[in-house]
Parts: C-alpha cells; structure tokens; sequence
C-alpha cells in the first residue's frame, strides 16, 4: 500500500511518506494524498526509417540489328607522277552548210473555161478518169470538160527535170498534141514554159495555157 504524502508544494512534508493513519499533513494541515515525484521520461522516438537503395532507372537498349555487308570499290592508285603532254591545238570545225531542200515550181493549166487543173508533185499523168473500177485516175483528171472525149485516158506525161530546169510533156495520146500549134511527137520530150499554149487533137476545141509558178 502506497504512503501517504503531502500534495502541498509550498510544505515542508511536500511529497514526504507520512504515517499510513495519517489524514491530513501535521504541517499544514492538507489532506494527504499518494503523491510520487514525477519521474522524468525520455520522449519516445519513432524507429528511424529504413531508406531502400534507389536503383537506377532501366534503360531501353535498342536491339541489334545486322549491318550489311558493304564493301567501298576498290580504287587504282593514282599516280601522281607529273608527266608532260604535249599541247594539241584545237581547230574548230566549220558549220557545214546544208542547202534547203529543192522544190519542183508547181505546174498549173489553165481551161479556155477558166477552169484550172494542178498537177501535185513533181510528174504525173494528163488524162480522163477510167470507168473500168481497180484505176487510179490521172494526176490531172480532165474529165469534165467540154469535148472530154477528144482527151484519151493517159494522153500526156508531164515531169519536173532538174537538168533542163522546166517541165518535160510527152504525148502518148491517140488524137496528138499541139504546143504553141506545133504537133509534139509521141515519145519525144518537149519543154513547157510559162505562157505557153496546149492544144489536145487538132479540131482546136481542148486549149490549155501553161503556168509554170
């Protein structure tokens, strides 16, 4: 069983074991009470915190991936020796001239009608169109004209000669040919001039003037 104390702090029996039937302090007359002197306590601490070892963070590595096999071209050594050559004068070549293309003057007759047939190209034939199918018609197609009957399929051949520098007429007709009124011979080639004046057979009803252009 605990003593009795005094809980007065100003008294002298201030926390002093007193007799057990004691009731009150014989000093100060205050009633008794278990008093213990506090016993100082050492604040607890909390357990200091155990820190885990930071890891370092995962770092992402890229996967391998295969090279290809490529090999540089082997070069030839360069030869760095200085070895003289010899200048070559250069001589520029010269345009070439090219000369346009010749071209055949057109030939045109004229109809007493004023009707005008051209002949496309440099030669073709003077006659009428053939009724028989499978025919190509002449270069200057006649048919049509007033006394076309006087006119024979292939009545004339007409080209361009380069040596003669004109056109050639050759008759190869039935009723002849008049040029300037002088009868042509079959086979034989004639010269036809600007101006010149072309008679098929002799009844003088097919005229043609020349036109060399």
């Amino acid at each position: 069983m605990p003593a009795n104390r005094c809980p007065n702090p100003s008294c002298e029996y201030f926390n002093r074991a007193l007799p057990n039937n004691a009731k009150v302090c014989p000093w100060c007359s205050t009633p008794l009470g278990n008093v213990v002197s506090p016993t100082p306590q050492t604040p607890s601490q909390p357990p200091p915190i155990q820190q885990q070892p930071s890891q370092p963070p995962v770092q992402y590595q890229r996967p391998p991936t295969e090279q290809p096999n490529y090999q540089a071209p082997q070069q030839a050594p360069i030869d760095y020796s200085t070895v003289y050559q010899p200048r070559v004068s250069y001589q520029p070549t010269p345009p070439v001239y090219t000369p346009p293309p010749q071209r055949a003057p057109a030939l045109k007759l004229i109809h007493t009608t004023g009707r005008e047939f051209h002949l496309v190209g440099e030669g073709g034939y003077i006659g009428r169109r053939s009724q028989s199918p499978g025919i190509a018609p002449p270069e200057i197609d006649l048919t049509g004209i007033p006394s076309e009957g006087i006119v024979s399929r292939r009545h004339a051949r007409v080209d361009w000669d380069w040596s003669q520098n004109s056109y050639m007429i050759v008759d190869m007709s039935t009723n002849g040919i008049y040029l300037n009124n002088n009868p042509l011979t079959p086979g034989m080639q004639y010269r036809l001039l600007n101006g010149d004046s072309l008679r098929f057979g002799q009844d003088n009803l097919v005229n043609f003037t020349i036109y060399v252009v």
